[in-house]
């Protein structure tokens, strides 16, 4: 049951009158648990906890409108409450259909102030009228996990209507011009939390539509080197051995796409004890992988002896019809990418020799030519959909980027971007880690008056 649920087109009015909290949650009375869990979950953000520290003192987001299209989770919620500290007034909405907790967007709306747009397992409908709410909001600032805001902006600013879904659609058509070039001309910019998002920014860029720069959250060093690498890595097993209970150790774990979600991924297998094979398309990936002792073989050649399979690649169609029809009884399938297009699903429910059953909660089996195959959490990211996604210590430097990439944005220097796709800034990135190390008590060495001299000289020999 929806709470205190308001029409987008009303937002600004409900956020001027201060009257009530707008947002589409699951249950309101679940806000003490939520507020128990981000709690937990801030023990381990201690990153974030000093950059929210700061922005209670100095506001630099007073009054900024700010809109997120994010997983919502506990430690998201430690990112929301840091940018209402910081004065912001924020709109959230989910990145993914099964991936709100709905007892963390209930702690959101009825203790934290932010209006929170997300129920766990909403429909493609929803999903994008909760969109539709957080453009609504008119927002200065936008962050996304997979481009769905900057890109539905675009839509609009594109006028490209039947380019978009429905429930957008229908909201923008009722839009004057002068209304719709506002709502993208009022963005400053925005941060991407992805590597599937930047890749779709990347792309607009070089078409040169994109509209605003935006900051590649995702690019920086303390993001992916940690979040992709270590937090994939355990979140997406984590996932698969909720949803199934399986002994990794013996197994043959196949693991598409070897960045460094997949590395991690591979990596963690490995340390479980299964057989695990790499597969790729990019030629300096596989090398490194062989380099890193997988096996490395194409998913055609694999596909007959894999027992779990974990897609990461960002890309399309990865386990296709031909691979369904050849694996072995039991075969699980599951995804770590962002989007749930990298397992053909349309295909394998019409290859189906049988209607499709819940064999447990998030595992659904198909059964092709005689044979079993389990599908995890209908191929949506495995890691939030059967688990509670990344460890909060990890995501505490992924959302420390997205808060500093929020301030920076609207600084001097940020203001004077081109409408591009933007590193961190390298300072930035050094902050976090030094941060990072200083919350677990390490220490390191300082370079030298001598050494800094040597470093900047050219005409120092050997």
């Amino acid at each position: 049951m929806s709470t205190r649920y308001i029409q987008p087109m009303q937002l600004e009015k409900a956020y001027m009158s201060r009257s009530t909290v707008p947002c589409d949650i699951a249950d309101a009375s679940l806000a003490a648990e939520g507020r128990r869990r981000a709690e937990w979950a801030d023990r381990n953000m201690q990153v974030l906890a000093q950059i929210r520290e700061r922005f209670e003192r100095e506001k630099p987001l007073d009054g900024v409108r700010i809109s997120a299209c994010l997983h919502v989770t506990t430690e998201t919620a430690n990112l929301m409450r840091t940018l209402r500290a910081g004065g912001a007034e924020v709109v959230l909405c989910a990145s993914n259909p099964l991936s709100t907790q709905d007892d963390v967007a209930a702690y959101l709306v009825e203790e934290c102030g932010v209006s929170v747009y997300a129920v766990r397992g909403e429909d493609n409908d929803r999903y994008y009228d909760h969109i539709r709410a957080a453009l609504a909001h008119r927002p200065a600032v936008t962050m996304d996990d997979g481009a769905d805001l900057v890109g539905s902006l675009h839509m609009i600013a594109l006028d490209r209507l039947d380019d978009l879904a429905p429930a957008l659609r229908g909201w923008v058509a009722r839009l004057s011009a002068e209304e719709r070039r506002a709502v993208v001309e009022d963005v400053k910019g925005s941060t991407e939390e992805t590597t599937t998002g930047i890749i779709r920014l990347r792309a607009m860029a070089a078409d040169g539509v994109l509209q605003f720069p935006v900051m590649a959250v995702n690019d920086s060093l303390t993001k992916h080197l940690f979040d992709n690498r270590y937090g994939t890595g355990q979140s997406t097993l984590d996932g698969v051995i909720r949803a199934t209970n399986m002994l990794l150790a013996g197994s043959t774990v196949v693991v598409a796409g070897y960045g460094w979600c997949g590395r991690g991924v591979a990596l963690r297998a490995r340390g479980a004890g299964a057989h695990v094979v790499v597969t790729e398309v990019d030629s300096v990936a596989a090398l490194e992988a062989a380099m890193d002792g997988f096996q490395v073989a194409p998913m055609g050649d694999v596909a007959p002896v894999g027992d779990l399979f974990l897609t990461l690649t960002g890309n399309t169609s990865v386990i296709r019809e031909e691979h369904f029809r050849v694996m072995k009884d039991g075969a699980i399938v599951a995804n770590s990418g962002h989007f749930d297009v990298e397992i053909d699903i349309r295909r394998l429910r019409e290859i189906a020799e049988e209607e499709p059953r819940e064999v447990r909660p998030e595992a659904v089996e198909y059964v092709v030519e005689g044979r079993r195959i389990v599908l995890l959490s209908e191929g949506r990211l495995i890691n939030l959909a059967a688990a509670e996604g990344h460890p909060a210590a990890v995501m505490d430097m992924s959302f420390a980027n997205q808060a500093l990439a929020a301030e920076y944005l609207l600084s001097e220097e940020g203001r004077a971007l081109d409408r591009t796709v933007h590193r961190v800034p390298a300072e930035m990135d050094r902050e976090i880690a030094r941060l990072k190390l200083q919350a677990m008590n390490i220490e390191i060495d300082t370079l030298t008056p001598e050494q800094e001299h040597y470093l900047s000289s050219w005409d120092l020999g050997t």
